[in-house]
């Protein structure tokens, strides 16, 4: 069995590491912040001091970090695993970042007789944990059935949708859908507040039909219960939907309803709500419309 490298062990790849643990896998770990590893280690994760370390003990490498600079330090970096990998290891990268980095990567390792996947994931902080989440990925089949053994410890449904690069560009069109449900998720909750509806009754009227959703199933009753812990942060979203719309503009693609969104978003963040969850969205609204779902006193 290859030995794995699990590199970034935030609010998405400590769940995931811990899965690959949990099945029986030899995992080396490494995290900038070092008290991140000490539950890993705890149920049998190796601990090493870089990148570049993990990529020497390990055939596969998986990078869970927030944004496109950060995958390029980790891979290409002073104490990066380009430093450390051996020959024929596969990188497979879960991060989201941009689809043409995704592809310049890959051809650079490739170069270096090295293989890349990019995997980016959905599913949110429950899903990591779970190991239910969505991976798209992009990159050679033979590479992708290599993988396949170690991302359904992590993911229930693995999706192979293209060559480099377009794991990525299938998250991006995640991530346009994930807003887009979050603002009419919003949208609906403040109209039954003010209409005088029962929240709790009619989230569970409407959650079965046409108009269910994840996000509403996940994120609804959190909002009702006004509970903004993330399983996914407005920071972290936010990034995504730059990526996105960046993309977006490349293409000559109108995406009009996602641009609002990054802006309601962008507010949030400057009052200072940006590590909140991304269901917060609906704190925009609420603000427009002067008063809060919950509140009592709009009740018709």
């Amino acid at each position: 069995m290859e030995r794995l490298g699990f590199i970034g062990l935030g609010i998405m790849g400590q769940g995931m590491a811990a899965n690959l643990v949990g099945a029986g896998h030899e995992v080396h770990i490494w995290n900038r912040t070092q008290s991140k590893m000490e539950t890993l280690v705890e149920r049998g994760a190796v601990a090493e001091t870089s990148a570049a370390e993990v990529a020497r003990h390990s055939e596969l490498i998986f990078i869970c970090v927030s944004d496109t600079p950060d995958v390029e330090e980790v891979i290409l970096g002073e104490e990066g695993v380009l430093i450390g990998a051996h020959e024929g290891a596969l990188v497979v990268d879960m991060s989201t970042i941009r689809p043409s980095t995704a592809q310049a990567l890959s051809q650079r390792l490739e170069r270096e007789g090295l293989h890349m996947l990019d995997a980016p994931v959905s599913g949110g902080s429950e899903g990591a944990a779970a190991g239910t989440l969505a991976i798209m990925v992009g990159g050679d089949q033979d590479q992708v059935d290599r993988a396949m053994p170690f991302l359904t410890a992590m993911g229930n449904r693995i999706t192979h949708v293209g060559g480099p690069g377009h794991g990525q560009m299938a998250k991006m069109v995640n991530q346009i859908l994930v807003v887009g449900h979050a603002l009419a998720m919003s949208e609906a909750l403040l109209f039954a507040q003010a209409g005088g509806l029962d929240l709790d009754k009619t989230l569970e009227a409407v959650s079965g039909g046409a108009a269910g959703s994840w996000m509403l199933s996940h994120r609804g009753p959190q909002i009702l219960d006004r509970d903004w812990r993330p399983g996914f942060t407005i920071d972290l979203q936010q990034k995504d939907l730059r990526l996105a719309l960046e993309q977006a503009e490349d293409m000559g693609v109108p995406l009009m309803g996602t641009s609002v969104i990054h802006q309601l978003y962008g507010t949030l963040q400057q009052a200072g709500l940006g590590g909140e969850g991304n269901h917060a969205l609906i704190k925009a609204l609420e603000r427009l419309a002067g008063f809060e779902v919950g509140d009592d006193a709009t009740s018709a």
